[in-house]
């Protein structure tokens, strides 16, 4: 099977449905061993391109996903006391910019796992590891045109937040109600829009004054190793 199309299935499909299986058949009592799940199969991507790309410029790569996972990490740790604030959603699509999709969903995914050992693992944790990957992966479809024109990236920046805020609404209903209700959904989403427009907000200013910078070393780091 082409490698990119088995990249495709296990974010779009195995991902989610790992996820669905924690919070309706463990109710959400296995949430560690759904969030392993979870950083395997954004793994799994990551490694398939090792064979493509070579061994060397395989593990340069992992390295860069080391660093950008690790700034992400310690941002979000650094901005705690600004609720809603946070530089992880602009570090995650800055490397999907320059190394892809797998490398955005890794990013995203390893973010929320890892900083949660401070801000507390929880049933949550499982699918804000998938959406912060998925917009990781998004921004890797997307390169292109985010890397153009600042206007592109600054929407993407709305975007990424508003869309992080309705998915994470979702398991707040599950956690309610145990199935999903759609006026409560509603409802959930409303409640959260201070918290949405200032996510989104913080999302437009991180990428628009770390995209360049971050950038501009990251193109240095691939011409330099041939990645």
């Amino acid at each position: 099977m082409n490698r990119k199309i088995l990249t495709y299935i296990l974010i779009t499909a195995a991902v989610p449905a790992v996820i669905a299986a924690g919070a309706f058949l463990f109710d959400n009592r296995r949430y560690a061993f759904v969030s392993l799940a979870v950083a395997l199969l954004a793994c799994v991507p990551f490694f398939l391109a090792f064979e493509r790309n070579g061994q060397k410029n395989g593990t340069q790569k992992m390295i860069v996903v080391a660093v950008m996972t690790a700034l992400s990490v310690v941002g979000r740790i650094v901005f705690t006391p600004i609720p809603g604030f946070k530089p992880v959603t602009a570090i995650v699509v800055i490397t999907a910019m320059y190394f892809g999709c797998e490398a955005g969903f890794m990013t995203g995914s390893l973010s929320a796992l890892i900083s949660n050992f401070y801000f507390g693992q929880g049933p949550w944790t499982p699918l804000q590891m998938f959406v912060w990957g998925f917009v990781g992966f998004l921004a890797g479809l997307l390169a292109s045109p985010l890397r153009r024109r600042r206007i592109v990236l600054a929407v993407y920046a709305v975007f990424s937040g508003a869309v992080y805020s309705l998915l994470m609404d979702v398991w707040t209903v599950l956690w309610w109600d145990g199935a999903f209700n759609a006026a409560r959904y509603l409802a959930a989403i409303v409640s959260s829009l201070p918290f949405t427009a200032v996510y989104a907000a913080s999302n437009v200013v991180f990428l628009l004054l770390l995209a360049k910078p971050i950038g501009r070393k990251l193109e240095r780091i691939k011409l330099r190793y041939g990645i």
